[in-house]
């Protein structure tokens, strides 16, 4: 990366800089201001005059200074390495960082985002004389226990390989092959290492996107069964302060079946990366029973840091992501929140003079967000591999308001909505997500799928709790009027149910050690269980049982309990529940045939 001048600092206004005297630059370049080398981006391009994004504190920045272009746009190092790293914003390695910094990032570090000094077991799987296209695997390298590193050959280049180092110890950067060029000569033929450079605003090409038709499993009942996200699919999480966001995409992050976690911390508290970093290592993924941590890369730009380098940490994040999914993994990307990337957007925007648009937000907000959801999906890669990325995006609405401008703007670009609910989240009542503003438009995608892997009426049992649900709603604000009192039994009993439902399905115990994950298969049995509860029981009622004897049944509580007593492993143990709830009402039936 040769450095050169372009010109020199005019004014500085926060992290924006005016840059005057531009002679040779271009849109989007990563730049270096002043004397500390400050890591900026060029943002914008009038004549001589340029205006820098700088991703750093620009205390101490005088005019005159001199602006520094790399002549390459803002990019991330991708190769071995990455998993189990917490990076900042602009993919510094914190850990790093801190050898030769303070409490703080000084100003001006560069430090890069691969460790140069680590020797990596690099094993070819091609051979000299391979024709080859971006995309293909060249070889592999063992990152973690679980996860197997494909060194790809990178999309723009394509030829016959040359040579190939045979199977041995390398640095990122040494070069373990050589492609020649069009006419076959390896005069001038390009070295290919084990990592490679991608801007972080183009998203990485591939073959072509495929239907989504794969549910990623969260191991949370609610999200699982009433609101699924499919592999490759984009949600967002919206709530006010205190409801759960972070709670959720944690608990999403830790179990779900995603091979990779981008964890992005963006703009939000340091106590919550906190959390991620301590909690991770020592909790055990229970399909692999491999830390959490060796699967996972984090993106650290909380809220005290550079409010700019939030706009590229979103990025950031969806870059590494792409990569891994080029080599045939699922990734899940957590951005925690949006929220705070589209403050960030907010201040720069009002720094460089732009008209503003609702509630003060520039009026390209709408693109960003969209950019930023369509590098989801399920694709099949230049080499023909498999993979996903799915985004699950927290936004936090001021005061909980959904018709604020991000959480609207998102709505239409996302096909997944896990509405918080502030009454939930007071009633203790975990994942506190709404069952009637939530929504998922994969729901039919999916329905194979569980029909071919979980049970054949997942569709139709699904749907039949979701109204029930309705009805309940509408019912209550009869009870609010005359009491319940006053409803017949037949319609008490859907408020019994629904209630039920709630406390034995829906509410889910973080911290114990059985409810915290549920298996699709116990999450169908459990609705099937409940199901029947209210089938048998309404058929009862309308034969002459009453209520009051339905509630007397002691098979109840163990039903109520079964989520903290019944392992994922132990599915006969809901039959057997099963086999004792239908023996109940038969006995409460009996007098009445």
């Amino acid at each position: 990366m040769s450095e050169r001048i372009i010109g020199h600092v005019a004014r500085v206004n926060g992290p924006v800089i005016d840059v005057r005297g531009v002679t040779d630059a271009m849109m989007m370049e990563l730049v270096f201001v002043g004397e500390a080398r400050l890591v900026g981006e060029i943002v914008k391009l009038t004549g001589d005059r340029a205006i820098v994004q700088v991703y750093e504190d620009t205390t101490g920045v005088t005019p005159t200074e001199e602006v520094y272009g790399s002549g390459m746009p803002l990019s991330v190092e991708l190769g071995p390495g990455l998993i189990g790293t917490i990076y900042d914003g602009i993919q510094r390695p914190l850990e790093r960082i801190r050898d030769v910094s303070d409490q703080f990032i000084a100003r001006g570090i560069q430090v890069p985002g691969l460790d140069r000094e680590a020797r990596l077991h690099f094993v070819p799987r091609l051979e000299a004389g391979t024709e080859v296209h971006g995309g293909e695997v060249l070889g592999t390298v063992q990152e973690s226990e679980r996860i197997e590193h494909r060194v790809l050959v990178p999309p723009d280049t394509s030829g016959r390989l040359e040579s190939v180092e045979p199977e041995g110890e390398y640095a990122v950067t040494d070069t373990v092959a050589v492609v020649g060029t069009e006419d076959g000569s390896e005069a001038g033929g390009r070295g290919l290492s084990l990592m490679q450079r991608w801007p972080i605003r183009r998203p990485r090409p591939t073959s072509r996107r495929k239907p989504i038709d794969t549910p990623l499993v969260t191991g949370q009942r609610v999200i699982d069964t009433l609101f699924p996200l499919g592999k490759g699919g984009t949600v967002a999480i919206p709530g006010g302060f205190g409801t759960g966001k972070t709670m959720t995409q944690h608990a999403v992050a830790k179990w779900c079946d995603a091979d990779i976690i981008v964890y992005i911390g963006c703009g939000e508290r340091g106590n919550e990366m906190t959390d991620v970093l301590t909690e991770f290592p020592e909790l055990v993924d229970p399909r692999t029973g491999q830390s959490l941590m060796e699967r996972t890369i984090l993106i650290a730009n909380t809220s005290n840091m550079p409010v700019s380098a939030r706009e590229a940490s979103i990025y950031t994040g969806v870059t590494l992501a792409e990569y891994y999914r080029d080599q045939g993994y699922d990734v899940a990307v957590m951005a925690d929140s949006t929220s705070r990337w589209a403050e960030a957007l907010r201040e720069l925007s009002g720094r460089m003079e732009e008209m503003p648009a609702e509630e003060g937000f520039p009026a390209y907000l709408p693109t960003r967000i969209a950019e930023f959801y369509e590098r989801a999906g399920s694709f099949e890669s230049l080499a023909g591999a498999p993979g996903s990325v799915s985004i699950i995006g927290a936004v936090s609405p001021p005061g909980g308001d959904f018709s604020e401008p991000v959480t609207q703007h998102t709505k239409r670009f996302v096909r997944g909505f896990w509405a918080l609910d502030r009454q939930l989240a007071n009633a203790r009542h975990y994942p506190a997500i709404s069952w009637l503003d939530s929504y998922s438009e994969y729901v039919d995608e999916l329905a194979l799928w569980w029909e071919e892997h979980v049970g054949a009426n997942w569709l139709d049992d699904r749907r039949e709790i979701m109204d029930l649900l309705q009805r309940e709603v509408r019912l209550q604000q009869v009870v609010k009027l005359v009491g319940p009192d006053a409803l017949p039994d037949s319609q008490r009993f859907v408020l019994e149910v629904s209630t039920l439902f709630k406390n034995a399905f829906l509410q889910q115990n973080a911290f114990d050690e059985i409810d915290r994950y549920s298996t699709v298969e116990k999450q169908l049995k459990m609705l099937q269980l409940v199901l029947t509860y209210w089938r048998r029981g309404s058929s009862a009622i309308k034969s002459g049982v009453t209520l009051v004897q339905i509630r007397r049944m002691k098979v109840l509580t163990d039903i109520s309990r079964m989520k903290m007593n019944v392992a994922n492993d132990e599915l006969d143990q809901i039959d057997k529940l099963q086999a004792r709830l239908e023996r109940s009402i038969d006995r409460l039936e009996s007098p009445h045939a």
